[in-house]
């Protein structure tokens, strides 16, 4: 079961650029199942009512062409649920990371 983050009630802000996703000895990571390469980008995520969280999303493939201070949309935010070792969290997955057009002044 895909547990998929409702995003409507979120502003996602990057807070630190794209950047290959390694395992304990430094090698970049790829998916289990395409084989593409995997990058991370760190995020804020606002929520007006509760303030905000800093959270890193993983996605697959090229690297999200994203800028630290961008406004963005994840596509598809999955939370997968983690416990390893006595310790647990959630990591969170996104098809793509879509820039939002800055608005114009009118």
């Amino acid at each position: 079961m895909k547990l998929i983050v409702d995003t409507s009630v979120h502003t996602f802000t990057v807070t630190k650029a794209a950047e290959p996703k390694t395992d304990q000895d430094g090698r970049h990571k790829a998916d289990r199942r395409t084989g593409e390469l995997l990058f991370v980008v760190q995020v804020m995520a606002l929520e007006p009512e509760s303030g905000a969280d800093i959270i890193t999303i993983t996605v697959a493939g090229q690297p999200p062409k994203v800028a630290v201070g961008q406004s963005v949309t994840p596509v598809e935010l999955e939370a997968i649920p983690w416990a390893t070792g006595g310790r647990n969290g959630v990591a969170f997955r996104a098809k793509a990371l879509e820039a939002k057009q800055a608005v114009k002044a009118a």
